[in-house]
């Protein structure tokens, strides 16, 4: 059985965000689950540095073998690196 890491918080589209010691900074990603449900990874696009985005705006998407997927952001703010 696979552990739930208790220092993300979760969307229910299965997106995660974890909080940095920077309270300005977080980082976001989805979940086993949905990688699982997407299969293999074959692309990714994402956004360049500084681009801004409000919450549940798409911000890139996820190309795999079964699907492609829109990446939602779970929080507001502006991306700082990928």
């Amino acid at each position: 059985m696979s552990s739930i890491p208790k220092e993300l918080r979760y969307t229910k589209d299965h997106e995660w965000v974890r909080e940095s010691r920077d309270p300005q900074v977080v980082e976001v990603g989805i979940t086993d689950y949905a990688q699982g449900e997407l299969g293999d990874v074959v692309f990714v696009e994402l956004p360049k540095a500084s681009a801004g985005f409000k919450q549940r705006d798409v911000f890139g998407t996820i190309e795999a073998v079964k699907a492609v997927s829109e990446l939602y952001s779970p929080v507001g703010g502006t991306i700082l690196e990928i």
